[in-house]
């Protein structure tokens, strides 16, 4: 006499569908505008062709921009790999080698964006309101970076995994602008209040989506566990 188990497996989802590389190449793609756009600005100030009008702020070739827009990149691309399962969870150290960087990645982006937003001229068409969002997202990022980092040298995995995401959730903003502010025009028009509101509201944006995600992987994971465990226990 055989019994059958007292809960269903569940059923198989597709490639992909918690592999995370639908999620890593969705947050390339997110980083992917602003990125090149700073690529072609550097490419231009190098004697390149004249891709953008001329920015004053920027007449002579400028360290702490490349320095932004190469450590943006390098925190976009290695962040976005770090949501993929394969890479988080294989045997060798590439995770945390992967993390490191990132960290290191993170604190150039913060450094060089604090040194464009005080020692530089204003961004054109940009006022008081988003040069004080600015001086606060750059220090958050920073912390965020740092307690991730604290919390998994002490092993606590849960927080390392929280303050990692609200660190690259506040670091993808540029990316969100795109849409916040072209959402924003055209239902406000173009004002500088209103376009330092838009750019302000993509970093909210972020770190609310992060949030979200930070809580729903912490109601998830007990769940899953209790589920592998009922799978291994005969019926």
């Amino acid at each position: 006499m055989t019994t059958s188990p007292l809960t269903e497996r569940p059923a198989r989802q597709r490639p992909g569908a918690r592999s995370g590389w639908r999620l890593a190449v969705g947050l390339i793609l997110l980083s992917a505008i602003p990125l090149t756009a700073g690529v072609l600005r550097l490419v231009q100030l190098a004697g390149g062709p004249e891709l953008f009008p001329a920015d004053p702020r920027f007449n002579v070739f400028p360290v702490a921009l490349l320095v932004h827009i190469v450590g943006s990149a390098v925190f976009a691309f290695v962040g976005a790999l770090q949501f993929v399962r394969r890479f988080r969870r294989r045997p060798s150290s590439w995770h945390r080698r992967a993390g490191r960087v990132l960290v290191v990645a993170g604190l150039l982006v913060v450094a060089s964006a604090l040194w464009l937003t005080l020692f530089y001229d204003p961004q054109p068409g940009s006022g008081r309101i988003l040069f004080f969002f600015r001086l606060v997202v750059a220090p958050a990022m920073a912390t965020c970076l740092v307690l991730g980092f604290t919390a998994i040298r002490r092993r606590d995995i849960a927080a390392h995994r929280a303050w990692m995401i609200r660190a690259y959730a506040l670091g993808l903003g540029a990316g969100t602008q795109i849409f916040t502010e072209g959402f924003g025009q055209a239902i406000f028009g173009e004002h500088v209040v209103a376009g330092d509101l838009e750019k302000a509201a993509a970093w909210i944006l972020n770190l609310a989506v992060a949030e979200w995600a930070i809580r729903r992987g912490a109601t998830q994971r007990p769940r899953r566990t209790a589920a592998a465990v009922r799978e291994r226990v005969p019926a």
